[in-house]
């Protein structure tokens, strides 16, 4: 199919304002019209992603140097975990964003979880073996030395408020047009497709594609079209946050800090003069005022700061892609930020969208963002049915679930009874969604290994970490400090 000649978008923020960037850029013959209600704005308490959005930058053509200071943007090589398994035998473990120069230590890091499994005392600590968790550690940005011949990848945190009005203010420039005006319905034509959005002031604004932009409203997708929404509930207790800033003192770390807690877990994104944390929490084992207690223990931000709270549904609608209606962002389906993925599959759905929509092959791209979704889903799940805290009903709870998808079965029977894992994720296919290396992460990470009684084996390699805490250091000396790489020093 040739590009539609008129996209209407319906909602702003971070996934309108991206998506808008994107098919400006791919159709650069439509008209684009991004509507959205003056009086809705965002949380803006701070917002990690990964490197897919290091991509998307490159390829709309904006250099870091002028997004990232208006955004108060700050350098993310990874996540680090506190407080999730204590059998572990460290408090805190790192996954950092793998990069091109990890081909020379990931296999090693694989060969001793395989070895650790096995029955063997070798070290499987996953930010050891791979760069960036140097560089988190160092306080390093990912920034290498013009003579370092390995490309870095590496992802951001920022303030979602002001990355919205940013990519705003560019989608403009290259000639998206934006209306502030209050959308209250949506009409179809005979044939079933939306044919306009209709306006608080009788206005009627036709499309040929839409794109649903709105938010948990779902006004498009669900309220108009009626697709079924998937609900991932049963595998995902929690469906509230509380959320509060505070002042940044130093230097901003490089990665997002992940803390459980009594019935959830705790972020912490640093900016550059703040950091936003928020307290993702189960609402059928804590209380919002609990909650509250809790996040402002967590975060320091004493008795007088203000929070606010929210609440969210985790799942993704039946098909993202109905008729002539896109579903994108928090529209089509949401999991929960611990993975910073909501911009990641915002990211995968447009650029899979363009691509599909050429060819008119609506069937295949549904199945393949919904891959991606329970993909992710499967990943998170992951973090609460491994975890080995004993300390509330909700993490015993989480660690008793047995209704786990099949996916996620396959992955982690093969993980405990000592099998290929790598060839496993090749069998799930995109239903793993996370590669080999961060899959090691979580399992090592989280120290969870076949029981010790279990008999040891000898079809072992104990050669290959050799060397690598050197090799890593070196490669180490070749980036900036964080505040050097932000003006900060």
């Amino acid at each position: 199919m040739t590009a539609p000649a008129r996209i209407a978008i319906l909602g702003g923020g971070s996934a309108g304002w991206i998506t808008a960037n994107l098919l400006a850029h791919a159709w650069p013959g439509s008209i684009i019209t991004l509507i959205e209600s003056p009086e809705i704005g965002t949380i803006g308490v701070g917002e990690g992603s990964t490197p897919t959005l290091k991509r998307f930058f490159e390829v709309i053509g904006i250099a870091e140097q002028e997004w990232m200071p208006r955004c108060q943007a700050t350098y993310k090589v990874g996540v680090r975990f506190a407080g999730w398994s204590p059998v572990a035998p460290w408090h805190a473990y790192r996954h950092p964003f793998t990069t091109q120069i990890d081909v020379h230590t990931e296999e090693a890091f694989v060969l001793n979880c395989r070895n650790r499994r096995l029955g063997h005392d070798v070290p499987v600590q996953p930010d050891a073996f791979l760069l960036n968790g140097v560089l988190a550690r160092q306080g390093s940005a990912p920034l290498p030395a013009p003579h370092f011949p390995f490309a870095i990848e590496y992802g951001y945190h920022f303030d979602a408020a002001l990355l919205g009005a940013f990519l705003r203010d560019t989608a403009v420039s290259r000639g998206v047009v934006h209306r502030q005006v209050r959308v209250v319905a949506a009409t179809r034509g005979a044939d079933g497709d939306i044919d306009a959005l209709v306006t608080d002031g009788d206005e009627r604004i036709a499309a040929d594609l839409f794109v649903d932009c709105s938010g948990f409203a779902g006004l498009l997708i669900e309220r108009t079209l009626d697709v079924p929404f998937v609900s991932y509930r049963q595998h995902l207790f929690n469906d509230a946050a509380v959320v509060v800033q505070t002042p940044l003192a130093g230097v901003p770390a490089v990665e997002t800090l992940s803390i459980a807690l009594s019935a959830g877990w705790c972020w912490s994104i640093p900016l550059r003069q703040r950091i936003g944390h928020g307290y993702v929490y189960a609402s059928d084992f804590l209380s919002p005022d609990a909650a509250e207690r809790e996040l402002r223990a967590a975060s320091g931000c004493g008795e007088q700061a203000t929070l606010r709270h929210l609440r969210f549904r985790t799942g993704r609608m039946a098909r993202h892609w109905e008729r002539n209606c896109l579903a994108v962002g928090l529209a089509q389906g949401f999991i929960e930020p611990l993975e910073a993925t909501a911009l990641h599959l915002v990211l995968n759905t447009v650029e899979l969208f363009i691509g599909h929509y050429a060819r008119g092959d609506r069937a295949a791209f549904n199945e393949a963002v919904s891959a991606r979704f329970d993909g992710v889903r499967d990943y998170i799940v992951a973090h609460y049915k491994l975890t080995t805290r004993d300390d509330s009903d909700y993490w015993r709870s989480n660690a008793a679930n047995d209704d786990l998808p099949d996916a996620l079965l396959h992955i982690l029977d093969t993980w405990f009874r000592r099998g290929d894992l790598t060839e496993a994720l090749r069998q799930v296919g995109e239903r793993a969604h996370f590669g080999s290396v961060s899959w090691h992460c979580l399992l090592a990470g989280y120290g969870t290994f076949p029981p010790a009684n279990q008999p040891r084996r000898d079809d072992v390699d104990f050669h290959a970490a050799r060397g690598i805490a050197t090799f890593l250091d070196g490669c180490g000396r070749n980036f900036p400090t964080h505040a050097a790489a932000l003006g900060m020093a």
